[in-house]
Order: structure tokens, then C-alpha cells, then sequence
């Protein structure tokens, strides 16, 4: 949800210094600090991102600067930031309204700070913004990194049967999850960030290899030639734990028949058909017993 709220603070604000990536990280992780609020603000003219309330600290630094005492500007934060005046919660409101006209702080001011309900701490913003910064250099810098990382540890929803065969399958599904809108199942919504992503790599000119029995992980996205090996997990129907048992079995050494690598891993007849189609074992017979007939 963060995220595609921050996706459209971006388009909307354009920002070009790292204080203001800050200043949207606030605003996406405040309750009622941006919709209904600083967006509204921005919209109208009367305000730009640089001035709008986003972080907690932005409300004392501000009324400090407007002349009020530190120990007030501190006590309207904390009202504020905790909701007590949306809420209609703080006595003192009143008090506070007219100290702050006494110091000419605009209407637009207080009427956003009256509905407020959480502030995040520009400390936590500035962390987050940090963080995401180092993430962004490996993306442009070293993206096979990045990718087989993400895939790995974000990217719950990647199918390998959608997902390792060309954009054009990509495409396709992004299409079917946007044609079925609101009636799109979770599963298809947690999926498209991932589906964006993949794509994101196709354009980019990086590949992913076939999910192989030997040479996949059970759940980590190797960088291999330049490209990308699928684990075996990644395979649609195919358990973590059903994947550990065959990564486990076959770094032992390989497996001498499909019935050798059943029994050895103690996987089921049902992941034995996901790792046929999926084109995992080929040249391997059933058993290695020898017929008379």
C-alpha cells in the first residue's frame, strides 16, 4: 500500500533533492498527512512539498522558527502528532490556535495540522530514505544484484511458468490482472509488483536460465552468465520444503533415475510431474533397472 502511494506522491511532486524524498517518505507513512491534506495543499498552489507538514519534527522546527517559545512548539508537535487534535482530544487547542495566529502562522497551517492523526519521525524517514538510496545504486549499478536479491527475498508471488519465458508472457498477465480489476485475486495483486519487475528486467536486456535440478538453489535467484537461475521453489506448485529435500539430495550427487531421486528425497509423485514439465528431467529414465523384454 506504501508503495504505490509513494509511486503516485512522486508523480505528483517531482522531487529533486534527497530532503525532499525524505519529506514524501513522512508524508506516505502519516495517517491523513497526505490525502485529504498536503496533497489537496500542493494541488491548490498553496503550497510546494519543501513548506507542507510531512514529519513530526517539521511542526516545532516551524513554529520555532515563527517566533513561538521551543516548549510550546514541542507540546503542539506531540498534540498533533499523536492525533489528540484531530481527535479533538487536546484542551489547550484553542490556547495554542491564537498563540499561533499571534506569530502569523496561516490559516492552511493549523486547519492541516487539525487533521492529523500519526506522524512518522523525519529520524525514521531520513533512515528509510538512506536505506533505499543504497538499494537504488545497486539497481543502476550492479543490477543483476539487485534483481536475483529482490526475487529472493521480496518476490513471494514469482512464477516461473509466467515469469522465465520472455516478456511477452509478462505482458500478457499484466494485461489479464489489469483487464480483471477489482475482481483480481490477492494472489494476482501481490504478483504484479513482481510482474512490473521482471519486466523491468527484460527492457533492461537480463534473462533469466531454466530451473534446473542441479544447478538451481532451492530458494535463492542465482547470478549465472550474466543471467539469472530460477530456484527450484520458483516453480508454481512446488513447496520450500519439497525444494530443500531435492537441493539437499543433489548436492550429494546426482540422482541415478527419476525413482533413485523420489526415494532419496522423499518428494511426491505430484512435485515429480512439476519438475517433468518444467523440463527438469531430461535424459533421466524411471528406473535404472534393465528389462529382458
Amino acid at each position: 500500500m506504501v508503495h504505490h502511494l509513494q509511486d503516485g506522491m512522486l508523480l505528483e511532486t517531482k522531487p529533486t533533492t534527497f530532503e525532499e524524498l525524505i519529506r514524501i517518505s513522512g508524508l506516505s507513512h502519516g495517517t491523513d498527512v497526505w490525502l485529504g491534506n498536503a496533497q489537496e495543499l500542493i494541488r491548490a498552489g498553496t503550497v510546494t512539498l519543501s513548506e507542507a507538514i510531512c514529519c513530526r519534527d517539521d511542526i516545532m522546527l516551524y513554529l520555532i522558527r515563527k517566533g513561538l517559545p521551543p516548549d510550546v512548539s514541542f507540546k503542539i508537535m506531540e498534540a498533533v502528532r499523536k492525533g489528540k487534535v484531530a481527535k479533538g482530544k487536546e484542551e489547550k487547542w484553542p490556547e495554542y490556535v491564537q498563540m499561533m495566529k499571534e506569530h502569523d502562522v496561516p490559516d492552511w497551517y493549523m486547519e492541516s495540522c487539525k487533521k492529523i492523526k500519526y506522524m512518522f519521525p523525519k529520524a525514521h524517514a531520513a533512515a528509510y530514505v538512506t536505506n533505499a538510496f543504497r538499494i537504488a545504486w545497486f539497481k543502476v549499478h550492479i543490477p543483476l544484484a539487485y534483481y536475483s536479491a529482490y526475487f529472493t527475498i521480496r518476490a513471494k508471488q514469482f512464477d516461473t511458468e509466467v515469469m522465465c519465458y520472455g516478456k511477452e508472457r509478462v505482458v500478457k498477465r499484466m494485461q489479464e490482472i489489469d483487464e480483471a480489476g477489482n475482481n483480481s485475486a490477492n494472489k494476482d495483486l501481490e504478483m504484479y509488483p513482481v510482474l512490473e519487475l521482471v519486466l523491468e528486467m527484460y527492457e533492461r536486456g537480463y534473462e533469466f536460465l531454466p530451473v534446473d535440478l542441479y544447478k538451481s538453489h532451492c530458494s535463492k535467484f542465482l547470478i549465472e552468465d550474466n543471467k539469472i537461475r530460477p530456484p527450484l521453489n520458483s516453480i508454481p506448485g512446488l513447496g520450500t520444503v519439497a525444494a530443500e529435500g531435492i537441493y539437499k539430495e543433489a548436492q550429494e550427487g546426482e540422482f541415478e533415475c527419476i525413482d533413485d531421486l523420489q526415494e532419496r528425497s522423499k518428494c511426491g509423485k505430484a512435485v515429480i510431474e512439476l519438475l517433468e514439465k518444467f523440463g527438469c528431467l531430461k535424459g533421466m529414465t524411471q528406473s535404472n533397472q534393465l528389462s529382458f523384454f
